[in-house]
């Protein structure tokens, strides 16, 4: 399949009951509203298939974009190519889910990812946030830059309160995986946790809720010391 024969499948997949859902949950137009669930058959046809999934991104259409993630390798990417992504993001899940797969596969996907949580950009720093707690989950410890990261909760704590609302989710977010994932930093996520407090985000006209970190810590490790790490963020 080329490019546009995925795009006419995509628009088939589309549901406006689908697309009304993605619309509350912040989606930004063009999308056509598929559900993540009939994006995965087309994404077994495709696996692998690197230039399309680039393409696929390149068009700025949402489920495009998620499809693109699906079925691309991230250490198969130039870092321009994945600082794109960052950049183009069609709106927050895409931030918060793609690119932070795609990132955790690159060899340089930590300083991409911390370099992002910088950015003025909301949907950069979603991704920044987002990718860094992809890295922890797969990583092993020995293999993360410890210092670099109980540093980035220490920011957390004093730049979390003025944070834009889903930028705070994010932060949230590498609060939890620390605690839950990285041996060396579990006892200082938990105490960040404490200091932050429950963190308030608008939802908006949604189900959403945020949970709070240390609850959730200790419910993922499931009374270990602290959780197995996992091979994959994907999903």
């Amino acid at each position: 399949m080329k490019l546009k024969e995925v795009m006419a499948a995509l628009e088939a997949l589309g549901s406006e009951s689908v697309k009304r859902l993605w619309l509350k949950h912040g989606a930004k137009e063009p999308f056509f509203g598929v559900k993540i669930g009939d994006l995965k058959p087309l994404a077994r046809k495709l696996k692998g298939r690197q230039a399309l999934a680039i393409e696929l991104y390149a068009t700025g259409n949402g489920d495009a974009q998620y499809l693109a993630g699906m079925i691309a390798d991230g250490a198969q990417m130039t870092r321009a190519q994945l600082q794109q992504w960052a950049d183009t993001a069609a709106w927050r899940m895409i931030a918060g889910t793609i690119v932070p797969w795609i990132a955790s596969e690159h060899p340089d996907g930590f300083a991409l990812a911390q370099s992002w949580t910088s950015s003025p950009h909301e949907h950069v720093a979603i991704a920044g946030w987002h990718a860094l707690g992809a890295l922890v989950t797969i990583l092993p410890d020995d293999r993360l830059p410890l210092k670099d990261l109980g540093a980035l909760l220490t920011r957390v704590e004093k730049s979390l309160p003025a944070a834009p609302d889903r930028v705070r989710q994010a932060m949230n977010y590498y609060i939890i995986a620390c605690g839950t994932y990285v041996t060396p930093l579990g006892d200082a996520a938990i105490a960040t946790s404490r200091r932050v407090g429950k963190v308030h985000v608008d939802v908006g006209d949604t189900d959403c809720k945020i949970p709070e970190a240390e609850s959730y810590i200790l419910k993922s490790r499931r009374g270990a010391p602290i959780a197995p790490k996992r091979k994959t963020v994907r999903c």
